[in-house]
């Protein structure tokens, strides 16, 4: 049995998209578990468990992981998959292929400056394994960026799991040959979309290694550091704003494509 761990946060929007490619494409046996938090309506008779859970993704990603592998048996898969992520096709192949050799598949966004750490946009491990290597989606774990700062992230403490117990895992990589945003909108091993940001603000951090250069001439000086700030202030809101604006026009209109058809993702690989 594969038992899907996936969290809707404020808006029921991704719910019947989400269900319906799961529906298309899987061909085992599955049933779908759902952390539902501030989501309008009550569309907890669409899934086959729902949990109730409080607090950022990692914890309840934690959460429901534990409630599965209280009740699920050890040889059975865990597919962590993020609220606006699916299946394009059948993802078992390509996942059967990966755990064979190694104990852990899934999305690896190299492409969001560097990152390193397994992501639970589309992650799949047996019950042994998540406890074998006590499995945790919580930020920590670091690794360095190419500016050669420590980054963290979701997935950062599930990354050091990995390494402490010398377990190697699969990563996808994104198969995009057309990218309308550099992080968004990605299809990954050919067999999974994440559109990002589907329940926050559409900000990346490949997004904010491009912020503007803010002035630093003069900034000590009372009166023209006072102003020079104030300028900066205004010049990043401004290229905040009018990036969050465009990517939200570009999620809207890949949305509205997904809805009405089930192979737009053909156009982006």
């Amino acid at each position: 049995m594969i038992h899907v761990a996936t969290i809707h946060y404020g808006s029921a929007r991704w719910i019947d998209v989400q269900l319906g490619y799961l529906r298309r494409t899987m061909t085992e046996p599955y049933m779908v578990w759902a952390s539902l938090h501030d989501v309008p309506g009550d569309h907890s008779a669409k899934f086959d468990r729902t949990i109730l859970a409080l607090g950022d993704h990692p914890g309840k990603l934690n959460l429901v992981a534990a409630e599965i592998s209280a009740q699920a048996q050890p040889d059975d898969l865990i597919m962590f998959l993020d609220g606006d992520a699916f299946p394009v096709v059948d993802p078992m192949p390509a996942v059967r292929h990966g755990l064979e050799t190694t104990s852990l598949v899934a999305v690896r966004r190299d492409e969001n400056f560097g990152d390193k750490q397994p992501h639970p946009c589309f992650c799949v491990v047996s019950v042994r394994d998540w406890e074998r290597i006590h499995g945790d989606w919580s930020h920590g774990g670091c690794w360095v960026g190419p500016n050669g700062e420590p980054i963290t992230d979701v997935g950062g403490n599930l990354l050091k799991a990995l390494e402490r117990t010398g377990t190697q895992w699969t990563p996808l990589l994104r198969s995009n040959r057309v990218n309308p945003h550099p992080l968004w909108f990605g299809i990954y091993g050919g067999i999974v979309y994440h559109h990002g940001s589907g329940f926050r603000r559409a900000m990346a951090r490949v997004d904010l290694v491009n912020r503007p250069r803010l002035s630093k001439r003069g900034r000590k000086l009372p009166y023209v550091g006072r102003v020079l700030r104030r300028i900066n202030k205004a010049r990043l809101q401004r290229w905040e704003a009018r990036t969050q604006r465009g990517a939200e026009a570009l999620g809207q209109e890949m949305y509205e494509k997904l809805e009405r058809d089930p192979e737009f993702y053909k156009e982006l690989i």
